[in-house]
């Protein structure tokens, strides 16, 4: 069996997409969709279906696709034991939540990549929580994500990059004589509380007796800092650093008390098999993480 018909009908159910799963491999959807009938043909039955314009796994195909992935995990495994044991190689396989995406993951795979020629990756977008998971059940090698507010298991381990306290966002042109005052009376754009930041908000919120005049809760601090700098609202966010803050007209303000902290870091599996990888991107990312 090629594993590569095996990849591309992973791809294709998790993305949901044949077109998708095409650019991901870098093929034709043509292609993509012959490797799958081609597993369908050697599996003789029907791994997936289509339901208009979303592709999604078929009974049977629900059945093979967590073997499928391990399978794929074992041949990646195996090419890693075989790499030169002087140059770290291979594909390393990286999770990072949008803020790390736009800076710090960037900028440490081109000092890696430079480093190291043999070397691969493959990056994956998603939420801090979507992607701990992801690394738990071996899915991932690492990710660049917020620290979970429950302890970690013992199967992995962590690496701090920053410590962001909590600080309310503004226009510029506002100006603020109480924190509390001001977020108890403007317009609030509440940091969603399905991830860590917005979490630790609402604990702040909570804690000192604040109820806010929500406007709207909405993911993602690049969009919200544009709503704050268009006079939208204010809001209470971690104070990250990114390029997505460029040409917008903000202030942040510190809060009058102790708040707690988002943690900013690297999660990997201590047992991964691209354990090297996994170090020389930390190594990497301790270089360049001076922000």
């Amino acid at each position: 069996m090629d594993s590569r018909y095996l990849q591309s009908f992973v791809f294709v159910v998790e993305l949901g997409s044949i077109a998708e799963a095409a650019r991901r491999l870098d093929l034709t959807p043509a292609a993509v969709a012959q490797r799958v009938k081609m597993l369908e043909t050697e599996l003789g039955a029907t791994l997936v279906r289509r339901s208009g314009r979303t592709v999604g796994a078929t009974e049977a195909g629900e059945r093979i696709l967590a073997r499928a992935r391990s399978v794929l995990h074992d041949i990646r495994d195996l090419r890693s034991d075989i790499e030169d044991a002087d140059e770290p190689g291979g594909q390393l396989r990286l999770g990072g939540m949008a803020t790390m995406m736009a800076s710090l993951i960037p900028d440490a795979l081109a000092l890696l990549l430079n480093r190291y020629a043999r070397l691969d990756f493959y990056l994956e977008p998603g939420t801090s929580l979507d992607l701990y998971r992801k690394v738990t059940s071996g899915d991932l090698d690492a990710a660049v994500i917020a620290q979970p507010l429950f302890n970690l298991p013992k199967s992995c381990d962590w690496h701090t990059f920053r410590s962001e306290p909590l600080i309310l966002l503004t226009p510029a042109s506002m100006h603020v004589a109480d924190v509390h005052t001001t977020l108890q009376t403007e317009p609030f754009l509440r940091y969603d509380r399905n991830v860590v930041g917005g979490q630790l908000a609402d604990t702040y919120l909570r804690q000192h007796g604040i109820r806010p005049s929500q406007r709207c809760e909405l993911d993602g601090l690049g969009a919200i800092a544009t709503l704050v700098d268009r006079g939208l609202g204010v809001s209470l966010v971690p104070d990250w650093s990114s390029c997505e803050l460029a040409g917008l007209s903000l202030k942040k303000w510190a809060l009058p008390h102790a708040s707690p902290r988002r943690l900013v870091g690297l999660l990997w599996g201590r047992s991964s098999a691209r354990l090297r990888l996994v170090q020389a991107f930390l190594a990497a990312a301790e270089s360049v993480s001076n922000i």
